[in-house]
């Protein structure tokens, strides 16, 4: 027996995008404009958009929200392009909803040409009650449920969602979304770690000393204070982002870069995975001041409006992960995000071991060779040491540079063609998101008693002035 929500094969392309919390920041400012390059490259032909939220807009708000969200995209289209936008715009709607209510988000979808994807573009608390109001059989054949990370609030939250989701919908056809890991970057990681021989003998504990995990941004709240500040740069970035791309820079080789390979290697990764104890030494936290960032005042965090002071939310985290693998074992795994930084810095530093003997002779630089994997854009750097110029015994560092294979997407453009085509190579197994918070966890209750301090830093600084260079060293 065929369920409701399974779509007859050869029908698994998506209809329609059901966009929950339509009219919130998310949806605007980058749903919307990732999904408008989508249609102008030609990969969404057909689809139709209905958006969806608890405010009450008129069809002219949503007309106006659509219209201001493609026009980018619309200057750098070809005529088919151009085509397409024009006829979501004119054939979208917007219905104004409680999506909690008992049976208002399931009469909604029974009006929907299926198979529908429904992105839950809200709080996770939202998102979870919406789920619950629905039931298995009241979902359109072939409904893909949409939901952002963070994915709930802590493990036992991210088990009860998982059980209600999968309740309503296979688990191939539940998208836990990770924008910040784009197709473009999971395949330029694998392909630098699998593709090269030289690099695959060395990446272990006998060559590689540490790995850093950075994501600094010269961003500050920017009016985010209703979500960030009951979350904060541990839970919002780490747990939600840095995790999976340890993971995919600490697997072993899957037989395929197919979903069901790859996130079963990311898996066995996370299960190894943990903070060490005591977290005074293996993690760090602090919360920007008032301060400058090219030329913009930034006000102290707490003076943000929607900021409760007492809450204690970092806005830069570090934590020393360790992955208890044979090919990992004492190597430390430095995840480091923040906000509010003088200096922009999204990457992956590799550092190799130095080399055990240097014959004497040479002169000059002796330092370990470095790789860097930049992120947006992506790139590639290897920092090595060479002869000269001028004196051939002495050795000077060089760096080689490459940039990588890009995307002609936006992120939320390569997570919404994978949800339309119904391909979770982008998005998050359920027992993945469980782990990614039992990870931190530990973390979040040793902060939230004090057992770690909270530091400081001036808004525009590169962080707290008593900070080491690595957490532990």
């Amino acid at each position: 027996m065929t369920s409701k929500n399974t779509a007859p094969a050869g029908e698994n392309t998506v209809k329609t995008l059901l966009i929950l919390g339509a009219s919130g920041d998310l949806t605007g400012r980058l749903l919307l404009p990732g999904l408008a390059r989508l249609l102008a490259s030609g990969r969404a032909k057909g689809l139709k958009l209905v958006g969806a939220g608890s405010t009450d807009w008129t069809a002219t708000q949503w007309s106006e929200r659509v219209h201001g969200a493609f026009a980018e995209a619309a200057k750098g289209a070809d005529a088919e392009g151009k085509a397409a936008l024009a006829a979501m715009e004119k054939d979208t709607a917007y219905h104004g909803l409680d999506v909690t209510a008992d049976g208002a988000l399931a009469e909604l979808l029974a009006g929907l040409e299926a198979p529908v994807a429904v992105y839950f573009a809200l709080p996770p608390h939202v998102s979870q009650k919406a789920c619950e109001a629905l039931d298995r059989e009241q979902l359109p054949a072939g409904t893909r449920l949409v939901l952002e990370k963070p994915f709930a609030s802590g493990t036992d939250s991210a088990r009860d969602l998982n059980k209600t989701l999968l309740g309503l919908v296979p688990e191939d056809h539940i998208h836990r979304v990770d924008h910040f890991l784009g197709k473009a970057t999971v395949l330029n990681i694998l392909g630098l770690r699998f593709a090269n021989r030289f690099l695959e003998p060395v990446w272990n504990r006998e060559h590689i000393e540490k790995v850093e995990i950075i994501f600094d941004e010269d961003l500050a709240l920017e009016g985010r204070a209703g979500y960030y500040d009951g979350a904060g740069a541990l839970r919002d970035m780490i747990q939600s982002h840095l995790l999976h791309i340890m993971a995919l820079l600490a697997i072993d080789a899957p037989a395929t870069i197919g979903e069901r390979d790859l996130r079963d290697a990311i898996s066995t990764v996370l299960r190894a995975s943990s903070i060490p104890a005591p977290f005074k030494t293996s993690t760090r936290r602090a919360r920007y001041s008032a301060g400058s960032i090219g030329g913009r005042e930034i006000p102290d965090y707490t003076a943000e409006e929607g900021v409760d002071p007492e809450r204690n939310t970092e806005t830069l985290a570090e934590v020393q992960v360790a992955i208890n693998t044979w090919r990992w074992k004492g190597v430390p795994f430095i995840l480091r995000s923040g906000k509010a930084l003088g200096v922009k810095r999204k990457e992956a530093l590799v550092t190799f071991r130095p080399v055990p003997h240097l014959p004497e002779g040479f002169r000059g630089v002796d330092s370990p060779n470095q790789l860097r994997i930049g992120f947006g854009p992506d790139t590639l750097q290897f920092d090595v040491d060479v002869n000269g110029p001028g004196d051939i015994f002495t050795l000077d560092r060089a760096t080689l540079q490459a940039e990588l294979n890009a995307s002609e997407l936006l992120p939320y453009g390569e997570v919404l063609e994978g949800v339309i085509s119904g391909d979770p190579l982008l998005s998050v197994r359920g027992d993945t998101a469980e782990e990614c918070w039992r990870i931190v966890e530990p973390v979040l209750a040793a902060w939230a008693k004090g057992s770690v301090p909270l530091g400081k830093y001036d808004a525009g600084s590169t962080g707290p002035d008593d900070w080491p260079t690595a957490v532990g060293h």
